[in-house]
């Protein structure tokens, strides 16, 4: 019975962080299109690590000395790619692309999560998880060809940004079930922004933010992005990677089967609309992620 019952709260846990996450990332889109608006990408990058760092180095300092010391070389890893650079990316591609195309790309995470884990990590996938992948690529390829973008051409090239920040978030899931899955979800949170903090300072001071940071349209945006950074990144983190230790990798990514569904509700609320072309390529992404991670 007892066993039993741990199963039935793994699951309960498990349905209620993914709610939680859809929740957080979905609207982390429309808030970084808010810090844009006075921000530029290397300034909203580096000011939502710096924010995160803050607050988990607050709330989790102690946890860092349970990290295990061969463990900080994964810690590291996964710290960029996990964080690093799927932040300067999506930040650049919102230059470029709507914030709710943004949200739907996003939901290519599970697709490459389960090709990585195939090809680099030894996992097995089925006909049915081919043909998921299979339908998740051509979605985002109606989505890429039938995209408006803001500034012109720029559409490609800020789409291509968003494919290959889900190609690190891919890897980064699977390297945290591989080697980081005995280290505590606040001890891996932590330790990537603690690792992250200094090249973020660099980076902002280095982008100009000290001769703009009184006017008062930065300061607004500041503030979306210091929401963005505390409750989008640092406690979506640390939710994320207790997902991952009690589900697989596959299971975890899948949050992005609701991202989109938030990230569009968003857009449409700010004015952003999706001609039909798109809208089926949201579809037929979400059909593919949905094939390539049933079991």
């Amino acid at each position: 019975m007892g066993i039993q019952n741990q199963t039935m709260l793994t699951k309960d846990n498990k349905w209620v962080l993914l709610i939680m996450l859809s929740l957080i990332w979905g609207s982390s889109f429309i808030l970084i299109k808010r810090g844009l608006v006075a921000l530029n990408p290397y300034q909203l990058g580096s000011l939502r690590i710096i924010f995160a760092a803050t607050f988990l180095l607050i709330i989790g300092f102690k946890s860092l000395a349970k990290i295990p010391i061969d463990k900080w070389r994964f810690i590291i890893l996964t710290a960029f790619l996990g964080t690093f650079f799927p932040v300067f990316l999506f930040a650049y591609a919102q230059t470029g692309i709507k914030s709710s195309v943004s949200g739907i790309l996003n939901s290519l995470t599970p697709l490459y999560t389960m090709l990585l884990g195939a090809l680099a990590f030894g996992f097995s996938f089925r006909r049915n998880q081919i043909i998921g992948v299979v339908l998740g690529l051509s979605g985002c390829l109606l989505l890429v060809v039938n995209g408006n973008s803001a500034h012109g051409q720029s559409n490609y090239f800020c789409t291509t940004l968003v494919v290959i920040a889900t190609i690190c978030y891919a890897l980064n899931v699977n390297l945290i079930k591989k080697y980081l899955s005995d280290v505590s979800p606040l001890s891996i949170t932590t330790g990537n922004f603690a690792v992250l903090l200094i090249p973020a300072i660099i980076i902002l001071f280095g982008s100009g933010f000290t001769s703009v940071m009184t006017q008062t349209s930065v300061q607004h945006s500041v503030l979306f992005i210091m929401i963005l950074g505390v409750l989008g990144t640092g406690v979506a983190n640390i939710l994320y990677f207790q997902l991952v230790q009690i589900t697989s990798p596959l299971t975890a990514s899948s949050v992005t089967y609701f991202i989109p569904i938030v990230a569009m509700s968003w857009g449409i609320l700010d004015g952003e609309m999706l001609n039909a072309l798109q809208f089926l390529g949201a579809f037929v992404i979400l059909v593919g992620v949905y094939m390539a991670t049933k079991k």
